[in-house]
């Protein structure tokens, strides 16, 4: 069975940081790209990954509104992925969800995701 769980979500102030991980299992950790998408509240998912890993080749993708702040990381001994987030602001809240896709592109769009964790909440106070 293949499963993506989130964890590391919670509420943290503004200009705080917060560490999401990600465990993967049932599937070819090397062979995926791994992202990471947020829902903001009464929003819709984003379309493209806020930060994507390939583990292919270790190739990353960070969106606009998270460069500088954000970091992707993958762990291919443990088939973990992790979110560091720093600099955390109210907009950056909302669920965050791991995904899987089984290629590789750099804007890592929703369309590629094959596979979803159940996602994990990030709740940021002004």
């Amino acid at each position: 069975e293949v499963q993506l769980v989130e964890s590391g979500g919670g509420l943290v102030q503004a200009g705080g940081s917060l560490r999401l991980s990600c465990a993967v299992s049932g599937l070819s950790f090397n062979d995926y790209t791994i992202g990471w998408f947020r829902q903001a509240p009464g929003k819709e998912r984003e379309r493209e990954g806020v930060s994507c890993i390939s583990n292919v080749d270790g190739r990353t993708k960070s969106g606009d509104s998270v460069k500088g702040r954000f970091t992707i990381s993958s762990d291919n001994a443990k088939n973990m992925v992790y979110l560091q987030m720093n600099s955390l602001k109210p907009e950056d809240t909302g669920v965050y969800y791991c995904a899987a896709a089984a290629v590789w592109d750099r804007r890592c769009p929703i369309e590629y995701i094959g596979i979803w964790g159940q996602g994990t909440r990030v709740t940021i106070s002004s």
